[in-house]
């Protein structure tokens, strides 16, 4: 399958820079998968509707189970400057090449290495400029790359990896988020043409958000308000709460020629016991689980994989059998079904996934050639979804982060 077969040409006034003024005032086409599948023949306009998020809470049944992904974005965008101690020094007489090398770098946190939070996976630009023992210091927001005053984060390069990857320790400080949250700034992707401002820290945030660790938003669910969440909840439909947090696997291009050779980077994950009861009651009675959101998405599918794997291991291990068929069989034992915990998700779907927990989805609209669009297309078929694409883009949706939004049913 090629990463080519996944594009489609986007405007660039389509892509949204501004959110809308109410969150519950963007567009959401319905695409909706049944009336598609009864005229494959030709492209039906029955397949979608235009409607406006408003719509949503009338959309869904009473007997559904909807979760969303309560993560929570940190400022986790850092400008500071180098120390330039391992850089290669132009000229020992030229003041102009020593500010060169102790110039402004651009560090985007994207991973947090383990419980301990000076260690952390991260992009840098410049990259190549940037190498292992390299010193990297950050002020807060109001203070100039080349001030005097002490910084508040000071970081050490460890390591590098390719694509302008790198490892780096920060020097231990006494509350390392408080001085995140001084001197970090928003993580708008870099299709938003403009710089952060003091409202994107409300804005590029879901109502709902609880838990810190996000570099990006589950942007499906900016479109929330309290008071569509109440609409919800009063028609007796439950509402299921997890937590991803996005980083590189979520946003990271695909480099590779064909789908089959990209490998996503791994994200943090927890399921609650509450969570997973709610999602295993669904599956059981047969209600539809409706994710907000690709992160959630991916989340729900990597616990089922993993509890399928381990539900057929064990059957396999009861019944003594070495039937690949057999072992196949007992994975469907634990269909539709995870287990509470934690973990690193890297599951990468594409058309061909078969879903175990996902019946619906509401979801922004995403970039060509993207992982996030061929979970997408796994989900709706990829002709259907490109043809939705291009009407959307027809129909003036805007698109990606504070965009509009589609629900897939």
């Amino acid at each position: 399958m090629l990463v080519s077969d996944f594009h489609y040409d986007l405007p660039p006034e389509s892509i949204a820079q501004e959110p809308t003024a109410d969150r519950a005032s963007s567009r959401l086409l319905h695409l909706i998968r049944e009336n598609a599948s009864r005229s494959q023949e030709t492209p039906s306009a029955e397949s979608w509707q235009d409607r406006q998020f408003g719509d949503f809470p009338d959309l869904l049944r009473p007997d559904d189970l909807v979760v969303l992904n309560n993560t929570r974005v940190f400022p986790a965008r850092l400008y500071g400057h180098r120390s330039g101690e391992r850089a290669q020094t132009l000229s020992p007489h030229n003041r102009a090449a020593r500010d060169f090398l102790r110039g402004r770098v651009e560090v985007l946190l994207t991973r947090q290495v383990s419980a301990d939070p000076n260690e952390w996976e991260c992009l840098v630009r410049p990259g190549r400029k940037i190498g292992v023992g390299e010193k990297l210091f950050f002020a807060d927001l109001d203070s100039k790359a080349h001030s005097d005053a002490p910084a508040d984060l000071e970081a050490e390069v460890t390591a590098r990896g390719s694509f302008g990857e790198r490892r780096i320790r920060f020097r231990p400080v006494p509350d390392f988020f408080a001085r995140i949250e001084r001197v970090g700034h928003v993580p708008l992707p870099p299709y938003i043409d403009r710089e952060d401002r003091p409202a994107d820290r409300d804005r590029y945030q879901t109502v709902y958000a609880r838990t810190l660790g996000s570099v990006a938003a589950p942007t499906a669910g900016l479109h929330f308000t309290p008071a569509i969440l109440d609409r919800i909840r009063a028609r007796g439909i439950v509402i299921a709460e997890i937590t991803l947090h996005v980083g590189l696997g979520t946003f990271q291009p695909v480099r590779a020629e064909k789908v089959e050779d990209h490998k996503l980077h791994r994200e943090s994950y927890e399921i609650s016991g509450d969570a997973a009861k709610a999602i295993n009651t669904a599956k059981d009675q047969g209600r539809r689980v409706v994710a907000v959101g690709t992160t959630t998405v991916r989340t729900l599918e990597f616990a089922a994989d993993q509890a399928s794997k381990i539900g057929g291991a064990q059957i396999s291990r009861d019944t003594g059998s070495q039937d690949t068929s057999n072992t196949d069989r007992a994975a469907d034992h634990k269909y539709g079904r995870v287990e509470p915990g934690r973990g690193e998700a890297d599951l990468f779907i594409y058309p061909g996934y078969r879903f175990r927990i996902v019946d619906a989805v509401l979801t922004n609209f995403h970039l060509p050639q993207s992982t996030l669009l061929m979970l997408v297309c796994a989900m709706a078929g990829r002709e259907l979804v490109l043809r939705a694409y291009r009407h959307a883009v027809e129909a003036g949706y805007r698109f990606f982060s504070y965009g509009d939004c589609m629900f897939i049913e």
